[in-house]
């Protein structure tokens, strides 16, 4: 009578026919030299990729916990004003309406601008920062304070300019757009939108930064620079800060954003020979 599992040793083998590719997933998240058994991905690896499908919906769908983050935001470092955040919501009353409904997500409701009316100073500021859920919850949660901490920490350090800045104000079931309208009801001359950006099947915790000059409703997405890919395992919070505030000076300086304003922050600084000719022309 035969057993009900062969156990001879060539049934114990791995049958995952290797990569060579392999070994590069040291260095990315890409999935890159998974391997093949038979004709198949190896189970393995397709429980990997459906696990980061369920982070990726798990991200969109999971609620802000407000609370959490207005506490951990609370009393932010120099140069913000002391205090808690001003809670606002969008137009889009739950997530169903938010994710059916983008136009809703770009504007306040009604209590949400009477209490920043009523936060506003009315001698306007230098910049306004809005911390927006958007796509991912977990990323703004995770590292919403992180990024402010080390955004501060160059906006201190800035000898040149004297930062006037807004009150942190946090918004529920917002896109990008909601910081025009939050920047037009401060005064602010510059808004940057800190924002969960719609999570890939290797970032769910990916948080965007939208910087927008002369802010107000109706601007455009040309008139936006995007930092991208804000987390650990992409562009560091020190990294992400110093590109912030390269482009916060610039945008100052030249009072303009988007595509007329370059991100040059890594550019290096050549020394040029006056006296060196072309070669292409000798």
């Amino acid at each position: 009578m035969a057993e009900p599992f062969d156990t001879a040793p060539a049934a114990r083998h791995d049958h995952v026919v290797d990569n060579p590719w392999r070994k590069l997933r040291a260095f990315t998240d890409a999935r890159i030299g998974l391997g093949r058994a038979g004709i198949s991905l190896p189970t393995a690896r397709l429980l990997e990729f459906q696990l980061a499908h369920a982070q990726a919906r798990d991200a969109v769908h999971l609620p802000l916990d407000v609370e959490t983050l207005c506490d951990a935001l609370a009393d932010p470092p120099t140069p913000w004003p002391r205090g808690a955040p001003v809670r606002l919501h969008s137009q889009a009353a739950d997530r169903i309406t938010y994710l059916q409904r983008p136009d809703y997500g770009r504007r306040l409701d009604d209590d949400a601008r009477a209490a920043l009316s009523e936060a506003a100073s009315g001698n306007g500021y230098d910049l306004a920062v809005v911390v927006v859920d958007g796509l991912s919850s977990h990323a703004v949660a995770s590292h919403a304070a992180p990024f402010i901490r080390a955004m501060a920490a160059e906006l201190a350090a800035d000898s040149d300019h004297d930062w006037r800045v807004a009150p942190l104000t946090v918004v529920e079931q917002g896109r990008v757009a909601i910081g025009d309208e939050v920047g037009e009801i401060l005064g602010a001359d510059c808004v940057v939108v800190l924002i969960g950006e719609r999570p890939g099947l290797s970032s769910p915790d990916s948080l965007g930064l939208y910087l927008t000059w002369a802010p107000r409703v109706g601007v455009t997405d040309e008139k936006r620079n995007c930092i991208s890919n804000v987390r650990p395992a992409g562009l560091g919070m020190a990294d992400a800060a110093r590109r912030l505030f390269y482009l916060l000076g610039a945008a100052r300086r030249d009072r303009a954003s988007g595509v007329t304003l370059k991100d040059r922050s890594d550019d290096a600084v050549l020394d040029h020979d006056t006296d060196q000719t072309n070669f292409l022309t000798r």
